[in-house]
C-alpha cells in the first residue's frame, strides 16, 4: 500500500492570496466606510478555523447587503451626529 506523505518543502504549496491584500494591491481600497468595516472583517480570516469561516462571509454578506440598502445621506447624518454637530 502507498502512503501519502506530506512534502517536505513548505513553499510546494502556494498560500491562498486572500482579498483584502489583493484588493490593496490593485487599488481597490473602499472609501464608503460601513462598506471598509465589513470588508475589514475578511482580514480576521486566515487565523480562524476552516469551521468559522461560513459564518463570517455569511455576516459579512448581510453586512454588505445593509451597507447597499441604507441610505447615504443616514450614514452623513450619523456622521455629524459623532462629531456632535446638527445636519
Amino acid at each position: 500500500m502507498t502512503e501519502l506523505t506530506e512534502p517536505d518543502d513548505s513553499t510546494a504549496q502556494p498560500a491562498p492570496e486572500w482579498p483584502h491584500a489583493a484588493m490593496r494591491d490593485r487599488g481597490q481600497e473602499t472609501t464608503d466606510p460601513q462598506v471598509a468595516r465589513a470588508m475589514a472583517r475578511l482580514l480576521d480570516i486566515p487565523g480562524l478555523p476552516t469551521a468559522d469561516h461560513e459564518t463570517v462571509y455569511n455576516e459579512l454578506h448581510d453586512e454588505l447587503l445593509a451597507a447597499l440598502n441604507s441610505d447615504p445621506i443616514d450614514q452623513v447624518r450619523a456622521a455629524t451626529d459623532r462629531a456632535g454637530g446638527a445636519a
